[in-house]
């Protein structure tokens, strides 16, 4: 079993604190390594290695970080075998998604280095006679780095790659369930003499003592996690204490909206595909179908075919396993309790709504259900879990207000041949991310990122680089010699 250490100021450290963590195999049930349960004081210790570096590496010239975050891909590539099984034995991906979530890493580190020389500002004109006025882009600062257990590498790779890039140090906090692919990345770190000490550091532990001591404290200067709404609401509050800014992906709750019009070979694949990835653990699954009356039948059998179709099992054995575990026991019993909930509340189970029979780990089967109303606990409240309730609409003014009906506003959906459904559900939907006829999944250039409860910002792309640079504006003031 592997026993980790803190990373703080370019060294492995023991936690001041004597308390460890288990991690959990959820195929297995099986604890595969223990982390230090780090403690305030590691916090303010990792923070002040990263305040200190800070002056040092802004002021290293940007197309030498760029560098830099292109070798951490290009490291992370030679060790890519090694993160997917970690991956696997640590979060339960099946071998297809868990090797796309590491490849796109690597790919997230090479595309945001070449950002190094596109961080730019402006120059506007004054009022004032022998003045310019220049705008100019600066790093936020030191960088606490929150990042969830369901995508644990990808968006490592956006929270560090964006803040390398862009001049921040960062204090990076893995979750305390998949902790493991995190300390093999600063295995990366630790051998690479280019970057600075105290510009990357790790410390592990509870969101709720570890992730707040880092939105709390004096020296970080942004925020950016990756979370449910329950953690971003406790960040944010701890963040206020020093108007620290925050950037938050937090949870989703998306429609997919299915039309007459739809071709149910592209949907029904893309729909499977948007809510069984990651076991139904994404904030982008598609969480509840809408779809027309004249279609529903053929569109749930069809669908039910291809849930029932998937392969269960323990994805360190078997590279064709379609759904793994879900992460964790207390994530099992909670996706079984909506399920439960909502067959009381009068749902139908068309599709799995049970445990896997399994001898051991985290298994469910993937879920239909549907008799559901708009306002019922399993259409509003976030399901993580490979469960989706579909329900039918008349009219696409239906469908669209109910989409919409949602506190949160991350990712949507809609499947139609017809350009003007589609452009219409486009403009009416109010998410910041809407996919046409293809599965729910953003690109490394796009721009993840939520409204409402779904979070501000985002790490991704030309515009989530923005949200790690400050602006200052100069004016300068000059003479002119007469002659």
């Amino acid at each position: 079993m592997i026993t980790h250490k803190l990373y703080i100021n370019g060294e492995y450290t023991d936690s001041t604190g004597d308390e460890w963590l288990d991690i959990v195999n959820p195929s297995t049930e099986e604890v595969i390594s223990q982390t230090p349960k780090a403690t305030k004081e590691d916090v303010d210790r990792a923070v002040q290695a990263a305040f200190d570096a800070q002056k040092g590496w802004e002021h290293t010239p940007n197309i030498e970080r760029g560098k830099i975050v292109r070798k951490l891909g290009d490291r992370m590539e030679e060790k890519r075998e090694i993160f997917i099984e970690l991956l696997q034995e640590e979060q339960g991906k099946d071998y297809e998604l868990a090797s796309g979530e590491v490849d796109l890493a690597i790919d997230f580190f090479r595309y945001m280095s070449e950002w190094a020389r596109r961080i730019e500002g402006d120059i506007v004109p004054s009022d004032r006679p022998n003045e310019h006025i220049y705008i100019h882009k600066k790093p936020i600062g030191v960088v606490a780095g929150i990042v969830p257990w369901n995508f644990p590498v990808f968006i490592l790779a956006r929270k560090v790659a964006t803040a390398l890039v862009t001049g921040c140090t960062i204090v990076l906090k893995p979750s305390q369930q998949t902790p493991n692919t995190a300390m093999e990345f600063t295995k990366l770190i630790d051998e690479m003499d280019e970057l600075p000490k105290g510009v990357y550091n790790v410390v592990t532990g509870t969101g709720s003592e570890i992730g707040n001591a880092l939105a709390s404290h004096k020296k970080v200067a942004m925020v950016t996690m990756t979370g449910s709404v329950t953690a971003g609401t406790k960040v944010m509050e701890a963040a206020a204490q020093n108007i620290t800014k925050v950037n938050l992906e937090l949870g989703g709750k998306a429609p997919a909206i299915v039309t007459a019009n739809a071709d149910l070979d592209v949907a029904v694949e893309s729909i499977k595909t948007s809510r069984l990835a990651n076991n139904g653990q994404a904030c982008t699954n598609a969480e509840r179908v809408y779809v027309h009356e004249s279609i529903a039948d053929e569109f749930i059998n069809r669908l039910k075919e291809s849930f029932e179709s998937v392969k269960i099992g323990d994805p360190n054995n078997d590279k064709e396993v379609d759904v793994g575990p879900l992460v964790s026991k207390d994530r099992l019993e909670e996706v079984e309790n909506m399920v439960k909930q909502a067959v009381s509340e009068g749902a139908t189970v068309v599709a799995g709504g049970e445990r896997a029979d399994v001898e051991k780990g985290y298994f469910f089967k993937p879920t239909i259900i549907t008799d559901v109303e708009q306002d019922s606990t399993i259409i509003q409240e976030e399901i993580f879990g490979p469960v989706v309730p579909v329900t039918t609409f008349k009219t696409l003014d239906e469908a669209i207000e109910r989409g919409n009906d949602t506190e949160y506003g991350l990712s949507s959906s809609v499947y139609t041949e017809d350009l003007n459904e589609a452009m219409r559900v486009v403009d009416e939907l109010k998410f910041g991310e809407t996919f046409v006829n293809r599965e729910n999944f953003e690109a490394v250039q796009g721009y993840h990122a939520g409204m409402r409860k779904s979070g501000l910002g985002g790490t991704d792309g030309k515009h989530g680089m923005e949200d790690f640079l400050v602006t200052q504006a100069v004016y300068m003031q000059f003479k002119k010699d007469k002659q």
